[in-house]
C-alpha cells in the first residue's frame, strides 16, 4: 500500500492503472467505508482511498476542529484490505493560497441537508470534483446514508461531463440498526442506547408504506410519532422526497420515495434514510 500526500505523486501513481476504483473519505474509518473499499477492489482490481477532512463543507459553528482523526488506525485498516493507494493531502494542497473557484449547485441548498447547512454542498461538490480530477477514477463509491450527497455528486458528474461512474452502495448498519458514522463516536453510552430509535422510526414508516399507505404526510407522522417516544431525540427535519430530485412529495407514486431525517441527540447531529420502493 502506497501512502501519497501530494497531487503530483497521486497523478504519477495513477498513470499506470487502467481501471481504478476510488473511495473518498474523511477518515476515522468504519465498516461502512471498508465495505465500499471491498466493493471497489472486487469491481476494479485497483483501489485508491482518500483521507481528507474537508474544511469547506463545515460551517463555522460545526465540528471541523474536533472531527475524529486517526490516520495510523485508518492506514492499518486499509492495509488489511489490500488498498493500493491512500491519498492523504493536507489542506494547503487542496486549497492553496489564492484558491477561489467553487462548484455550486444552487438547488442543493434549498432543501434537507442543504437548507440546514448552507454552503455545505458547495464544499462537498468542490472537493469531490478536485479529487476526481486528481485521482481520475474509473468508478467512485459512496454510501446511501449520505443520500443527498450522492444526488449532488451525480449531478456534478453529469453537468461537468466528468468521466467517472458514481456507485452508491447500501447503508451499513450496526447490529441494532444504527447507521454507521464516524460521528457516532461522539455519543455517550446513554445516547448510544437511544440512537437506534432513529432506524426504528424509519422502519415503522416503511412498514406503513408496505401496508399500502401512499400519503407522504401520514408516513412522516408515523416516523415522527416513533421518534417522540424518545424525548432526547430532537428532529431537525423529516422528509419524504422523490429519490432522484429530492423534491418533497405529497403522494408517493411508482417512483417510490426517499424517507430521510436529521435529528439532534445531545450535541450530536445524526442523519439516516430508507428508500421506499
Amino acid at each position: 500500500m502506497q501512502l501519497i500526500t501530494t497531487i503530483a505523486a497521486m497523478r504519477t501513481a495513477r498513470a499506470d492503472v487502467a481501471n481504478l476504483g476510488f473511495v473518498p473519505t474523511m477518515g476515522y474509518l468504519h465498516e461502512g467505508h471498508l465495505s465500499l473499499v471491498r466493493r471497489a477492489k472486487a469491481e476494479c482490481g485497483c483501489v485508491a482511498v482518500s483521507i481528507f477532512v474537508n474544511p469547506t463543507q463545515f460551517r463555522p459553528n460545526e465540528d471541523f476542529g474536533r472531527y475524529p482523526r486517526d490516520l495510523e488506525r485508518d492506514l492499518a485498516l486499509l492495509a488489511a484490505e489490500a488498498v493500493d493507494f491512500v491519498f492523504a493531502p493536507d489542506a494547503a494542497a487542496i486549497y492553496p493560497e489564492g484558491f477561489g473557484t467553487y462548484v455550486v449547485l444552487p438547488a442543493a441548498d434549498e432543501f434537507l441537508e442543504g437548507a440546514a447547512r448552507p454552503n455545505h454542498f458547495r464544499g462537498v461538490a468542490t472537493v469531490v470534483c478536485k479529487l476526481f480530477n486528481i485521482v481520475q477514477p474509473t468508478r467512485a463509491y459512496f454510501g446511501q446514508k449520505d443520500a443527498q450527497q450522492s444526488v449532488v455528486v451525480r449531478q456534478m458528474v453529469r453537468d461537468l461531463n466528468v468521466p467517472t461512474e458514481v456507485v452508491v452502495a447500501p447503508t451499513v448498519r450496526e447490529a441494532d440498526g444504527l447507521a454507521m458514522s464516524s460521528r457516532n463516536s461522539y455519543l455517550s453510552p446513554a445516547e448510544r442506547a437511544i440512537a437506534p430509535t432513529i432506524y426504528q422510526a424509519l422502519v415503522a414508516a416503511q412498514a406503513c408504506y408496505q401496508a399500502g399507505e401512499r400519503d407522504a404526510a401520514t408516513l412522516k407522522a408515523t416516523l415522527s410519532a416513533r421518534l417522540a417516544a424518545e424525548p432526547a431525540l430532537q428532529p431537525e427535519y423529516i422528509s419524504a422526497a422523490d429519490p432522484l430530485t429530492l423534491h418533497e412529495l405529497t403522494t408517493i407514486g411508482p417512483q417510490g420515495a426517499l424517507l430521510s431525517l436529521a435529528v439532534r441527540l445531545g450535541s450530536v447531529r445524526l442523519i439516516d434514510n430508507l428508500l421506499l420502493v
